[in-house]
């Protein structure tokens, strides 16, 4: 069939124009030929939609040496040129690709129809099935089909399209008892089989919590609270798709609190039980890493993103941990498991034993790339230092941010609360279990110290830097300025923000047990910063609607609520307040969870594709909590 041809028969680009956003899904993608028609069709239309969002699922996505190899001659290819330079590591999962300034995305889903169409968190205006997945062998197809078409249902919006190909006549059935009205059966151009045209148009339309229980806002602008990482990603993902924000802080500049360190490591993570975890840190690396290098490259942030190596402690057998990647079928590209040999000659100095290396990963300084954020963002993000949000109220239908005197700083219905433990205190939620925990780093200038006399039968150096960051039992990154940067304490519960000597000690301990030498340097020779890092107790993220404000910890809940009890045991389905959402607990992995929690917190806003699996999206949802305690209390009664 003509590359595009589904698009007339989708009604389409009629349908997408004037409109904030529009949302395709395709089963299969191929080579990208009918993404490229897409993306080509909505470029020529002067009245296209503002953001076009097209989720494609592949079971076996091509390398990008195919795609590159499948390059058009033509009006096209400039398009497959920056579809090809985009195209991911193939983890399993959702990735995100952003084109003509983010108001094209490609969310490519990598594995069977049939799983995504249960997994994805989105709202499909129109779908295009070029060849309907095949119906297994031990179901009969009538049932098959009727399931397979459910899930397509609770996908689509009001009056979504539906075209495909080569429908039997028991698919056919099963599309009309999901909901969808045939408007037709055309001939398909260049095709033996038809295109079944229909819309969805349920008689009976079911409950669900589109965009996660959010009431979408007219006005596409929103404050922001807090100007770190995790404001700033926010600022910058929200600009992405034509919103504007006010971003607040009460310092005069950007990232000057937790995310005020001179550098800072990024990178995924390697489990075996591949928990949600593992799963989001690894779709995590992958966007702080096109972050990071925009922030270098671009913004003249300091940084490289040359590798990381994360050195193993609990096996020195390579091929044990090759084979634990293997069967978490994650490529070269993303992690490699290399021996001691080989980690030494990546970084430049000796290394003891087997790490992963991970080729996308790296340092960056954090203040850097929360500022590259607002960059990306320009045109869109107005900065105001030097304001301290003392109160939120809610007026009307409007957010009211007020100071200490009681006095209006900023009025907006839409709010994110990307603070860190401030957003607590500002919700009244102190039963968040939201946890601050003091960090120092150590910092040396290299080469101005006096080396300390050693005797001859110990092993010990003055000092030796890696060219590349190794984390582990603590972290070393490589020398910047002049400078290398350790580190670094955990202690929760300590208020203290000075530097101390007995830390810094800590972290030279710290330092030699991760590189096997035994490092002796004098405490009063280095500097250091203290800080806090916020952690959730389950030590993921907390991004989404903030839930209202009675739920199941307070006294008298269940006896009020214990017919909805059951229907809270799910964070989606928990009722939130209108307008307001959090952003926050990125713990000591902000640099890698920025980008992609800003992206998670756009989605919640606009109400476009969510960019992680609907596991995920709960995992991190701030509404856990809730749920958890709800499941509990129905397990009691």
């Amino acid at each position: 069939m003509r590359a595009g041809a589904w698009l007339a028969a989708s009604g389409l680009p009629e349908r997408w124009q004037g409109r904030p956003q529009f949302v395709m899904l395709q089963d299969g993608f191929g080579l990208g030929r009918d993404f490229l028609a897409t993306w080509q069709a909505w470029l020529d239309d002067e009245q296209r939609c503002d953001c076009l969002h097209v989720i494609a699922i592949e079971a076996h996505p091509p390398a990008a040496t195919a795609l590159a190899a499948a390059l058009p001659s033509g009006a096209s290819t400039p398009l497959m040129q920056a579809l090809v330079a985009a195209w991911p590591v193939l983890t399993p999962g959702l990735h995100r690709m952003s084109f003509e300034g983010g108001r094209l995305q490609l969310l490519l889903a990598l594995g069977a129809t049939e799983a995504w169409l249960r997994d994805l968190v989105a709202c499909v205006d129109a779908f295009w099935l070029p060849a309907f997945w095949p119906t297994s062998c031990d179901q009969p197809p009538s049932d098959s089909a009727s399931r397979r078409f459910k899930r397509l249902a609770r996908l689509a919006a009001a009056d979504a399209t539906l075209v495909a190909a080569g429908l039997s006549a028991a698919e056919r059935h099963g599309l009309v008892s999901a909901g969808f009205v045939r408007d037709g059966i055309r001939a398909a151009p260049d095709r033996p089989d038809d295109l079944t045209l229909a819309r969805y148009a349920p008689p009976f339309v079911p409950r669900r919590a589109a965009a996660r229980g959010t009431t979408l806002a007219a006005e596409r602008s929103a404050v922001i609270v807090g100007a770190g990482l995790a404001g700033c990603a926010a600022a910058w993902a929200l600009a992405e798709q034509g919103w504007q924000s006010r971003v607040l802080d009460r310092q005069e500049a950007p990232a000057q609190e937790g995310s005020g360190n001179p550098a800072g490591l990024f990178h995924g993570i390697v489990n075996a039980w591949d928990g949600a975890h593992a799963r989001y840190n690894r779709s995590a690396a992958l966007e702080a890493q096109k972050a990071v290098r925009i922030a270098i490259h671009e913004h003249g942030a300091a940084g490289a993103v040359r590798g990381l190596l994360r050195l193993e402690t609990a096996t020195a057998d390579v091929s044990v941990m090759a084979a634990q990647l293997k069967h978490l079928r994650l490529p070269v590209g993303y992690v490699e498991a290399v021996s001691a040999a080989r980690a030494s000659e990546l970084c430049g100095m000796s290394i003891r034993q087997p790490a992963w290396f991970y080729p996308g990963g790296g340092w960056v300084q954090p203040g850097g790339l929360a500022r590259s954020y607002l960059q990306r963002a320009a045109g869109r993000v107005i900065f105001r230092g030097g304001v301290s949000v003392h109160r939120l109220e809610r007026r009307g239908a409007q957010w009211a941010l007020l100071d200490e005197h009681g006095r209006l700083i900023e009025q907006a219905g839409t709010v994110v609360l990307a603070n860190a433990a401030d957003s607590v205190r500002l919700l009244a939620r102190p039963d968040w279990p939201l946890e601050a925990v003091r960090g120092q780093i150590s910092m040396r200038s290299l080469g101005r110290e006096p080396r300390t006399p050693v005797a001859a039968s110990t092993r010990h150096v003055e000092w030796e830097m890696p060219t590349l960051p190794l984390t582990g039992a603590g972290y070393l990154i490589p020398a910047h300025d002049g400078l290398a940067v350790f580190g670094a304490t955990s202690q929760a519960g300590d208020a203290d923000g000075s530097v101390r000597l007995d830390d810094h000690a800590a972290n030279l301990a710290q330092l030699s047990r991760l590189t096997g030498l035994d490092v002796r340097i004098d405490v009063n020779a280095l500097l250091g910063r203290t800080g806090w890092r916020h952690l959730s107790s389950d030590r993921l993220p907390i991004i989404g609607g903030v839930p209202r404000s009675e739920h199941p910890s307070q006294p008298g809940w269940a006896a009020r609520h214990a017919e909805q009890t059951s229907r809270l045991d799910q964070p989606r389905l928990v009722p939130r307040e209108p307008g307001l959402y959090v952003c926050s607990a990125f713990g000591s992995r902000g640099i890698t969870w920025s980008a992609l929690s800003g992206q998670v917190l756009a989605a919640w806003v606009t109400g476009s594709p969510v960019p992680v699996e609907s596991a995920l999206a709960d995992a991190v949802d701030p509404a856990r909590f809730i749920s958890r305690i709800a499941r509990r209390r129905v397990a009691v009664v």
